[in-house]
Formats: C-alpha cells, structure tokens, sequence
C-alpha cells in the first residue's frame, strides 16, 4: 500500500512539484506526498486536485498536514505529524476509507498510537537531514527496526535515506523508503526513482 518508494515533494527544488510528482510515479514511486508547509490551503487544494488528476490512479496521493484539503481535492489520504492534529479527529474527518499515516520520531510516542485509526507510520529521521532543519533527533537504523516491531504497523522510513540504504531499511522491517531530496533534487528525478525502486527489489 505505502511502498516501496514513497516520495514527498519539496517546494524548493529547482523542479515544480507538479514535474517531481510525475517523474517520481514514472520511475515506480507508489505514493507521492504533497507537502508544502508555506502554501495556502487554496494553493494546496489546486495543486492537489490537480495532481490526481494527472497521476496514475495506480499512484496514492497523500496530502500532507492538511486534513481539509485532503478531504476536498478527492486525494487517497493525509500524513500528519506529531504537531499536526489529533488523530482521532483525522480519522473522523477523512472517513473510514481514506489512508492515514502518521509520523514517529521515538518509541515512546508508539503507545500512543490509537488501535484502528492509523494506517501506516513514517518513521525517523533515520540521519539527519537538511530537508527538515527542526528534525527530531535521528534513530539510525537500530531506532528504525525497535519502533517498528513495537508498533506493528506497516512502515516506511524517513529522513536522510536514499540510495545504498533499501538493505537496512528492508532489514529492518519496513515496507519501503521514503524520501525528497534523493528524487525532487536528482539530476533525473525519474531515473532516480527507479533506480531506487530497483534497488529495493533486489535487497
């Protein structure tokens, strides 16, 4: 459902979202996360619509943080981070068939994690990363392998991964890697989303 390749967009790149988004799903990513802390939610809406519209329906879409927005542009689902709501009320606002994933950044926050309403985890960082300059501390890949058996749930891991890194991950029982700047800032963000999908199928 969440992997192997799980790409989220940066509003930074030299790249428009919209391009990354669609070389991302090319090169065999099975989700793109939309997320864009500094857009509005009317931008967002627009470029989330947009973007379903574009992408296979093969491809989830999930938006990130913005429940409202995840519910109006008609997307697969909404990640939401530790600061960003109440899970609960996610849940209740998406309905029972859309996806909910949520981040974890330490063990301690897996018993939390209320029964039936989350789909899947993003955990990490991993590594540290330029990506998210207010990153939690990273878990490395020993973290990773612990909250994911605590939680059992399915899992991606986030945060400083790229390529060279689908064996550990893998080995620590997640369901796929997810990542922004080893696709939307690749020379050939198509190219280097295959090349990690590939990579995962033959770890």
């Amino acid at each position: 459902m969440i992997g192997p390749v799980y790409f989220i967009t940066d509003p930074g790149a030299g790249l428009p979202v919209e391009e990354q988004a669609m070389a991302a799903a090319r090169g065999g990513a099975a989700v793109v996360q939309l997320r864009d802390k500094a857009a509005s939610d009317d931008e967002m809406l627009e470029l989330a619509r947009g973007l379903r519209e574009a992408l296979p329906e093969a491809v989830k879409l999930i938006v990130n943080d913005r429940v409202d927005v995840a519910v109006w542009s008609g997307c697969d689902g909404l990640h939401i981070g530790q600061g960003d709501g109440d899970v609960v009320a996610a849940r209740k606002r998406l309905g029972p068939d859309r996806i909910l994933g949520l981040s974890i950044e330490r063990e301690s926050q897996v018993a939390a994690i209320p029964t039936g309403y989350v789909d899947y985890i993003g955990v990490g960082p991993v590594r540290a990363t330029a990506t998210k300059p207010d990153h939690a501390a990273p878990i490395g890949f020993d973290g990773l392998a612990r909250i994911i058996g605590a939680a059992g749930l399915p899992a991606v891991a986030i945060g400083g991964i790229g390529p060279g890194d689908a064996g550990q991950v893998k080995l620590a029982g997640a369901e796929g890697v997810a990542v922004v700047s080893a696709i939307a800032r690749a020379d050939d963000p198509e190219a280097a989303a295959r090349s990690l999908l590939e990579e995962w199928e033959q770890a």
